[in-house]
């Protein structure tokens, strides 16, 4: 009876609350999903982070230090959403130590040049608003209502990563090759992202009968490539895709078949930079342990004073 009356909720559009009577499986894939999402905020840091002391420029510099400071707050709001779930921020963060949590495959990939700064910006964070848009009206309310202000700011990097490439593309000859060389390493990666077919994705059924995802993970994939070809077409670059072309029928692009093999290697925690993102977060973790302490002691203390 519980479950028919929460479903008839959900076909209605009414958002789910944290104190509201929900399935233990809605509860369990809804922290998968957005413990996933905040840890591939967090983790996502690194391949920026390490190039901010070698931005080409002040104003690139501030530019990508403000997109960093971003993705932690984007990692924040996210483990604040599981957290009203039931489950504590330590016990998220013990999981991806242990290898139980994931977080998204792109960001196991290095970054070699500074247009790979653009490639992140124009297609990583463009995949990601593809898929986060359609997140602001996901049935969960805490996790509908963060969405809303990360997809903004997530704009803002999908812009200043594709001023990266634009600049690059119409600058010198090697310039617009670092951003081809760049657009040709994070294309399958990016649309990657998305995660496995749907014919090979068993937890889309109720992801969609639960309204926590709106589009299917092909239907995403599809919906970013369409709007991505034309983009590059006008900064003058060329989509790493023999196949690719347009489908009158349709009204979609055609694509290439992706390397499936690749993508559950790197999922499976053998890709090319798995083992040092991990390793970098736990050192990360423990060496910043003092500072949660001495927030707790700080916030200990002021509760002291106003009692």
């Amino acid at each position: 009876m519980k479950e028919e009356l929460f479903q008839q909720k959900i076909d209605k559009e009414q958002k789910i609350e944290p104190k509201d009577w929900m399935p233990q499986d809605y509860r369990k894939h809804l922290i998968r999903q957005i413990s996933q999402h905040a840890h591939s905020e967090i983790i996502g840091m690194q391949p920026e982070g390490n190039w901010i002391t070698r931005a080409p420029s002040l104003r690139a510099k501030m530019i990508l230090l403000a997109k960093v400071q971003d993705e932690a707050g984007h990692g924040l709001y996210l483990y604040s959403a599981c957290e009203t779930l039931g489950i504590s921020r330590q016990e998220l963060v013990q999981q991806l130590h242990d290898g139980k949590a994931k977080y998204s495959s792109i960001f196991n990939y290095p970054t070699l040049s500074w247009a790979d700064m653009g490639a992140v910006g124009w297609l990583v964070d463009g995949a990601a608003i593809v898929n986060q848009v359609s997140l602001q009206r996901t049935s969960y309310g805490p996790y509908a209502r963060g969405m809303v202000k990360i997809c903004k700011e997530e704009s803002f990097h999908q812009r200043q990563g594709y001023e990266i490439m634009a600049e690059m593309a119409k600058g010198t000859k090697e310039q617009k090759e670092m951003a081809q060389d760049a657009l040709n390493r994070f294309w399958w990666p990016s649309i990657m992202m998305f995660g496995p077919q749907d014919s090979n994705s068993p937890r889309t059924g109720n992801a969609m009968k639960w309204k926590i995802k709106r589009q299917t993970n092909d239907e995403l994939r599809q919906s970013f490539i369409d709007k991505t070809v034309g983009q590059a077409e006008i900064i003058g670059l060329t989509i790493p895709d023999s196949e690719l072309k347009w489908n009158e029928k349709t009204g979609h692009y055609d694509f290439g078949e992706m390397d499936w093999d690749e993508f559950w290697n790197v999922v499976n925690g053998n890709g090319p930079c798995n083992h040092q993102r991990l390793v970098h977060h736990q050192k990360a973790h423990t060496e910043g342990e003092w500072v949660r302490e001495a927030a707790k002691a700080y916030a200990k203390k002021q509760e002291l004073v106003t009692q």
